[in-house]
């Protein structure tokens, strides 16, 4: 993952659109607001990162955190139908050196589907229950492709015999509603790769499966990014999942990101309190049963009243460390704390340690 700078630019590059960024997929300050009546909700607020070809970035957070609209923003979907007109999105997305947000709603849609693509959480509602699975992955190719339906239906077939269906030729030709919850999720990652996509977005992938189903779909989103060579999103609130499948980890709370780095960084030291949080409320197999989880106390704030100051002090158990208030008054930035590795905490670095070895770490 691209180091970069507050400003959200990759280190040592120009910030100005007209010179797009070196990584494959780079976003810089994106913001997604939506007004109500009630206020702004401001479900991104300044969130910057990079991705290259072939790895794995995961992007972890409770719900409400802003993982799903950053995932939404990216594809370009807040700018569908009527949803477009009550959102306020600004910042840069670029994708291969395209820029999105201010791209024409037309010439993003002709990357989704093709270099983009998105396997949505429920695929029983993304898929549309009237209409033949084997016919949907043609559409979806025939809209990038000019081809006959014929090759279109081989085509499907080939990618749903890839994901691991059994008797392709036939399931081709079902409907969603008579596939089991782990083969509709496979028929949705054959439709999201069927262009061969180079940005895969997995928005909780495996959120309603049972285990050993949720293992099988990870190894085959692994198995096809190397043989695709795609750039993965990984949104998720499970860190197993993180740790299976992720090479980079961002961490977000209340619309921004308060931790990133790679993934081994962030595990074995992290460097945020929520973080530690995460960590703490994740059952472990190599753990004592009788050992309780620590969860994360409080509730996640509210988008359109974020607390001021860092939006995590009123669950932090360490906001009162900091002198003078700041952890209330000041938002703090994402620092570099070891090469590849930033946090936005106000905490200082020798009491994160401190923290971190002599209470946190000996619970895990």
């Amino acid at each position: 993952m691209t180091e970069l700078s507050k400003t959200g630019a990759a280190v040592g590059e120009p910030t100005s659109a007209s010179q797009p960024p070196k990584a494959f997929l780079e976003v810089r300050d994106l913001k997604v607001h939506f007004p109500t009546d009630d206020g702004v909700v401001k479900s991104v607020d300044g969130l910057s990162f990079s991705l290259e070809k072939g790895r794995t970035l995961a992007i972890v957070g409770e719900s409400g955190s802003g993982k799903s609209v950053t995932s939404q923003a990216v594809m370009g979907l807040h700018r569908l139908g009527t949803r477009g007109k009550n959102v306020r999105m600004t910042g840069e997305i670029w994708l291969d050196g395209k820029e999105l947000v201010s791209a024409a709603p037309d010439e993003v849609r002709k990357l989704r589907g093709r270099e983009m693509a998105m396997i949505f959480q429920d695929p029983l509602s993304a898929m549309h229950p009237y209409y033949k699975v084997g016919d949907q992955i043609v559409e979806a190719y025939r809209v990038h492709h000019d081809v006959s339906k014929k090759v279109a239906r081989k085509r499907a077939i080939e990618m749903l015999d890839r994901v691991g269906i059994p008797e392709p030729a036939k399931r081709v030709d079902g409907y969603p509603h008579e596939f089991s919850g782990g083969m509709r999720q496979r028929a949705m990652i054959a439709m999201a790769l069927v262009n061969n996509p180079e940005l895969l977005i997995a928005d909780e992938p495996t959120t309603a499966l049972d285990v050993t189903v949720q293992a099988q779909i990870l190894d085959l989103i692994r198995d096809l990014q190397k043989e695709f060579g795609s750039a993965v999103i990984m949104i998720t609130h499970d860190l197993g999942v993180v740790a299976e499948i992720a090479d980079d980890v961002l961490v977000m709370y209340g619309g921004r990101c308060v931790e990133r780095g790679r993934a081994d960084e962030v595990f074995e030291k992290p460097q945020h309190p929520y973080t530690w949080g995460l960590l703490g409320s994740m059952p472990r197999i190599d753990r004592d049963t009788s050992e309780r989880l620590i969860p994360v106390k409080g509730q996640p704030p509210s988008l359109i009243n974020v607390p001021s100051g860092c939006a995590f002090h009123p669950r932090c158990p360490y906001a009162d460390i900091p002198k003078g208030n700041v952890t209330r008054t000041v938002r703090p930035e994402l620092e570099q704390v070891s090469t590849g590795h930033w946090s936005a905490c106000h905490l200082p670095a020798e009491d994160r340690e401190r923290i971190w070895t002599e209470e946190i770490a000996p619970k895990l």
